[in-house]
């Protein structure tokens, strides 16, 4: 049998933790409502659905927020890579929808 403090503690950590994720999927949300926006932008432009140059940047800046938090870095990297794989998806599907024409394709 579980000590009832020790049941209320956990219960406390796994409310924190459940309040986090449902943070975490509202903060998603809002960067895909505004990489949707980028992807618009880049198709209306015609611009290519990736962009290396940011891409790499974001993985330093992201890698060194980590590393300052306390979280392990590599951990960071995947998933932004993840998020990045979604939304250039996500870009390659608009620029489908307005013609399919970029820089890379045009």
């Amino acid at each position: 049998m579980i000590d009832p403090a020790i049941k209320q503690e956990l219960a406390g950590y796994r409310q924190s933790i459940d309040n986090i994720d449902a943070a975490l999927v509202h903060i998603l949300a809002e960067r895909f409502r505004c990489t949707k926006a980028v992807g618009v932008l880049k198709a209306l432009h015609h611009l290519p659905p990736a962009d290396p140059a940011r891409e790499e940047y974001q993985i330093t800046r992201l890698r060194q927020l980590a590393k300052d938090a306390n979280l392990d870095p590599d951990f960071a990297e995947k998933f932004l890579n993840f998020i990045i794989k979604e939304v250039i998806r996500h870009h390659e599907a608009i620029a489908a929808e307005h013609g399919g024409k970029t820089e890379q394709t045009a």
